[in-house]
């Protein structure tokens, strides 16, 4: 027990003796039984009394529970009643709103009380703390809550509660935290607890509450901890959720939320996420990588897909994570955090893969060359088609051009003389390439492969040999003798010679062989 001086002289800042004590009763976390006198009544200048965390009950007639309220309200200078966790039972009486406009705080938690909130606390407009919680309290929350406009906080969960949430609560502009979880309140939240702007703890869970959460909500960018899981909210993440840069604790499981949830990232100093037991699809964003306070990430029991980024790996704080129940593939993380997390944390998902003690199959050493392989593929059969097709394209546009401009003479024309047509016998051709060594091969294309080979005046060609077993080949080789044959174009290479009979086709190249090499190694 203690006290503490009142007021001061009127006269000045210098202190006189003081003429008012108020004190203060501390029996709290003790072993205390029996009833509470009702002679507390009698301290006039009782200013606290604290009775929490004892064994005390109240008069076991009726009528007479609670007759202590009564006789504490001639105490005009109390301010705070403390009565949580003591079995006292019984209801709470209408008396309790005519205690005096000093009194601020009501403790009353885990008192095993029963009936209706009365009416008459809204006549406490001095109150700024009202804990019932943990009680077996029924019916609505009074609309006469939204008087007590010095209420900052208010803490009703864990009760019985019906009806819904009255908007009167949103004229409580000082309110700091509402605590409302574990009844079963229902209909929707009202928007206008968005006006609250003092307002740094929300919690809703565990309730009746239906309808999509309001997007005002999430103008709240000062709220700390916002709690509505176990209800039967639906609708999907909003854009605007990224405006609570302060936010540390989010818990929205366990409803009917959907779409992606790409807009948690922005969440910079946000400690604890749940969205499980909800709708959402679409990838684990990588920008929750960014979530660098995070400690507990739980996206079980959705319909998330793709492969877990390896962003989380930064997560240095994070202690729990949880991912399971839901379509995610690809291997399981084991750098950082990861190492320290179980097989629970990723089961019931269809294609992970990882280290045996996460119970999921080995991953394929060849995925993670999978897309290197798509591009080879690409390279090597529908490239060089492609580019074969370029390439006769502009032959053809090269040569109607080179056709047009031999009709007009230019001083300024400096052409490459024309090679001399001639013909080369297969001997020639087997011993200008070492009889088609390997070595001297430079490339593959539809219709043959082309070797570079020396000749006997030791010019280097480049020699195409035709696969005359295609039988588009026979018709490539003409057509190629016909084009080249006749084009006029410094850039363009010209056929030195040919070798045609039944069973062997070939074009001999000359002139800017080091191009033309160049060439048929990246397209042939």
């Amino acid at each position: 027990m203690g006290w503490r001086w009142g007021n001061h002289s009127p006269h000045g800042d210098s202190p006189s003796i003081p003429h008012q004590i108020y004190w203060v009763m501390d029996l709290s976390s003790n072993s205390f039984s029996g009833h509470i006198p009702n002679t507390f009544g009698n301290l006039r200048h009782l200013s606290s009394l604290l009775l929490t965390w004892n064994n005390l009950t109240t008069e076991s007639s009726l009528a007479d529970q609670w007759s202590f309220l009564s006789a504490l309200t001639n105490c005009r200078h109390l301010k705070a009643l403390s009565l949580g966790s003591n079995p006292l039972g019984g209801i709470l009486p209408p008396v309790i709103g005519n205690f005096s406009a000093s009194f601020q705080n009501f403790y009353a938690f885990n008192c095993k009380l029963k009936g209706n909130i009365p009416q008459e606390i809204g006549n406490l407009r001095g109150l700024t703390l009202l804990s019932l919680f943990n009680n077996d309290l029924n019916g609505t929350i009074s609309p006469t809550m939204g008087r007590l406009k010095q209420l900052r906080g208010l803490s009703l969960k864990y009760n019985n509660l019906e009806g819904s949430i009255p908007y009167d609560l949103c004229h409580l502009k000082l309110m700091y935290g509402i605590r409302l979880t574990g009844n079963k309140l229902s209909g929707h939240i009202p928007p206008c607890l968005a006006s609250l702007t003092s307002l740094r703890e929300l919690h809703l869970g565990s309730n009746k509450l239906t309808s999509s959460i309001p997007s005002s909500l999430w103008s709240l960018e000062y709220i700390l901890m916002i709690n509505l899981s176990s209800n039967s909210l639906n609708d999907s993440l909003p854009s605007n959720i990224q405006t609570l840069k302060v936010l540390r604790v989010l818990d929205l499981s366990r409803n009917q939320l959907s779409g992606d949830i790409s807009t948690i990232g922005a969440l910079v100093d946000l400690e604890t996420l749940s969205l499980a037991s909800n709708q959402f699809q679409g990838p684990i964003p990588e920008s929750v990588g960014s979530l660098i306070s995070l400690e507990s990430l739980d996206l079980s029991g959705n319909n998330l897909s793709g492969k877990i980024p390896k962003s989380l790996e930064t997560l240095s704080h994070l202690k729990q994570f949880n991912a399971s129940h839901n379509r995610l593939e690809g291997k399981i993380l084991v750098k950082g955090s990861f190492k320290n997390f179980s097989a629970e944390s990723f089961f019931g998902n269809y294609a992970l893969c990882g280290l045996p003690k996460f119970r999921v199959p080995p991953c394929k050493q060849g995925d993670s060359k999978s897309t290197k392989n798509v591009a080879l593929i690409v390279l090597k059969y529908i490239l060089p088609p492609i580019v074969s097709s370029v390439l006769i394209v502009i032959i053809i546009i090269m040569y109607i051009r080179c056709r047009k401009r031999s009709t007009k003479k230019s001083d300024h024309e400096d052409f490459l003389p024309l090679a001399t047509w001639r013909r080369t016998s297969y001997l020639d051709i087997q011993r200008a390439t070492d009889e088609f060594n390997e070595c001297n091969l430079l490339g593959t294309g539809s219709f043959g492969s082309v070797y570079k080979g020396t000749i006997s005046d030791w010019t280097n060609v480049a020699i195409k040999i035709f696969n005359l077993q295609l039988e588009r080949a026979f018709r490539s080789f003409d057509s190629e003798c016909e084009v080249l044959r006749n084009v006029c174009h410094r850039n363009l290479i010209k056929i030195l010679s040919s070798c045609s009979n039944p069973d062997f086709k070939a074009l001999m190249w000359g002139r800017l062989l080091n191009i033309s090499i160049t060439i048929i190694r990246r397209h042939l």
